[in-house]
């Protein structure tokens, strides 16, 4: 009896390693993005006014882009001025890049958490602190689309980052992401990373800092972003004067760095939302592209 005990348990044994780590799921693009708000009214008029984005009937402080959203948070007493909540990637299974993630060491919670329209999502912090969520679903879309929205997709959201190699070990390594372009103000730097997500297009933009560099509200606002994705930045740019924009030395149409045409906007706290058009024009200084471009 003792012996087949034993071999009971050294089977068991057998079969736990036996098992393959899990495997990592899709990360499909950008489901949402979330900023904190010191005035929901004069956001309003800025996302769903000068944007041209519609607010969410359960939750007038959110704004769909297409299938995406943008999302306004109350600015928490004390928080400081870094004013990014939190950057939410799509995948088709929740439970399975939780899982994924924890087999890998990475602190997550114990189980997905349920949203509107049947979402499963979870939270985290990157290596660098910074909030991330991983989404499976998106929210139920009521009533027709509006056809005042200056975009329908978020191609990119952004942030700063200190410690490229530290992010790329989660991003690059674990997750899958993979570099689309990097370049810098100029030809021989590197300010910015565009990491494309494995199964899809949209990407997180490293907006590299060196560590000990104090930044003020209005940079930061700057570094951290959002970009919508427009087919004809002149198109883009009549819409927006219609409703009551003039173009300034820090809101104009122009090319970018990587080749593309774009145009800053800022809303009532100083967060950047940047219109980009989805293929360059020029010739990127720095690098070229090496994945396919949104569209």
């Amino acid at each position: 009896m003792r012996k087949i005990l034993a071999l009971a348990v050294l089977a068991s044994g057998a079969a736990c390693l036996a098992q393959p780590n899990p495997t990592r799921p899709p990360v499909t693009g950008i489901s949402h993005v979330a900023f904190y708000s010191t005035n929901f009214a004069a956001a309003k008029e800025f996302y769903g006014g000068l944007l041209g984005l519609g607010a969410d009937p359960s939750d007038f402080n959110a704004y769909h882009v297409g299938a995406q959203m943008v999302e306004l948070e109350a600015l928490p007493e004390g928080h400081g001025h870094d004013l990014m909540a939190h950057v939410a990637f799509a995948t088709p299974d929740a439970e399975g890049m939780r899982k994924y993630l924890a087999s890998h060491s990475v602190a997550v919670p114990d189980k997905v958490s349920k949203g509107g329209g049947d979402t499963l999502w979870f939270a985290l912090k990157d290596p660098e602190g910074n909030a991330i969520e991983f989404v499976q679903g998106r929210p139920e879309l009521t009533g027709r689309p509006r056809e005042a929205a200056v975009s329908k997709v978020v191609i990119h959201a952004g942030f700063v980052v200190h410690d490229r190699a530290a992010q790329d070990k989660f991003y690059k390594d674990l997750l899958g992401f993979r570099v689309y372009w990097h370049g810098g103000m100029k030809d021989d730097e590197t300010n910015w990373v565009d990491m494309q997500v494995p199964d899809g297009t949209e990407w997180l933009e490293y907006m590299l800092v060196p560590t000990g560099r104090e930044l003020s509200p209005r940079t930061l606002g700057v570094l951290n972003h959002i970009a919508l994705g427009v087919g004809s930045m002149a198109d883009a740019a009549q819409l927006l004067r219609s409703r009551g924009w003039k173009p300034s030395e820090n809101s104009k149409e122009q090319v970018g760095r990587d080749g593309k045409w774009q145009l800053n906007l800022y809303d009532p706290d100083g967060t950047r939302v940047e219109l980009m058009e989805f293929t360059p024009v020029e010739t990127p200084c720095c690098a070229p592209y090496t994945g396919p471009h949104p569209h």
